[in-house]
């Protein structure tokens, strides 16, 4: 069972060069590539940008790179595509997975310990298409969300006709949101596979194990720099020999 990882990230930011910012002396991508460089099961690793400082911080890493076409790093491209090409140049290069442990240069919060598991996850139940991190959120549960109608009111997402949806809390089903940190794919039944997986990251396929952690989140701002450096100092995060 061949099993790599994939550090993605885009030089086109809206907060500049956050990929690469300072991290208590590191880079930001440095987290995510290093939780995967210390996970025993992983044997390759490839990181895919147009960035050359994303490219090169990685490579310090130990991380192949993968130069992505400009048209692949748009705001508007898709991550499925950064990921097919990315397993297009793999084979070029001898390197055909079974697993891929995509990993998101902007986020540092994320532990081996959680890589391993979603690989054990995998490894345990071939029929599963993909495991990652998620969070429980109740707060944003979509019973409670709302939507803008036409006339400019509010609206609710689904049709609630002929039910009757309790207010509180406790009383809806959980809801979980998928962390934008990393997702590990079975390819054959998740990019692979000729059924359509869940909407909206469909090549992550319908079979998703999910790995429960309290937090989880990425770096849009300066507060999420300071935000990701109090996270790793309680969590005692450190790649140093």
């Amino acid at each position: 069972m061949k099993i790599v990882a994939l550090l993605t990230g885009r030089g086109n930011n809206t907060m500049k060069d956050k990929n690469v910012r300072t991290v208590l002396g590191k880079p930001l991508l440095y987290y995510p590539a290093m939780a995967a460089k210390t996970c025993s099961l992983i044997t390759d690793f490839y990181v895919s940008s147009d960035c050359n400082k994303i490219l090169n911080a990685a490579e310090e890493c130990g991380y192949k790179k993968i130069v992505r076409p400009a048209e692949l790093a748009l705001p508007t491209a898709q991550h499925v595509d950064a990921i097919t090409h990315a397993l297009s140049v793999m084979k070029n290069d001898g390197v055909e997975p079974d697993i891929l442990v995509v990993l998101l240069a902007n986020s540092g919060i994320i532990k081996t310990e959680w890589i391993e598991e979603s690989i054990q996850n995998l490894l345990k139940n071939p029929d599963l298409s993909a495991s990652c991190p998620v969070m429980l959120e109740m707060d944003s549960h979509p019973y409670r969300s709302k939507c803008l109608r036409e006339d400019g009111c509010l609206g609710t997402w689904f049709d609630f006709k002929g039910r009757n949806i309790s207010t509180n809390r406790q009383d809806l089903p959980m809801n979980f949101t998928l962390c934008h940190n990393f997702w590990t794919l079975n390819l054959k039944n998740s990019l692979y596979s000729k059924e359509e997986g869940q909407q909206p990251w469909t090549f992550m396929g319908n079979n998703i194990k999910p790995i429960i952690v309290k937090e989880s989140f990425d770096v849009h701002d300066e507060d999420d720099i300071i935000r990701t450096e109090k996270w790793l100092r309680e969590e005692a995060i450190s790649y140093e020999s």
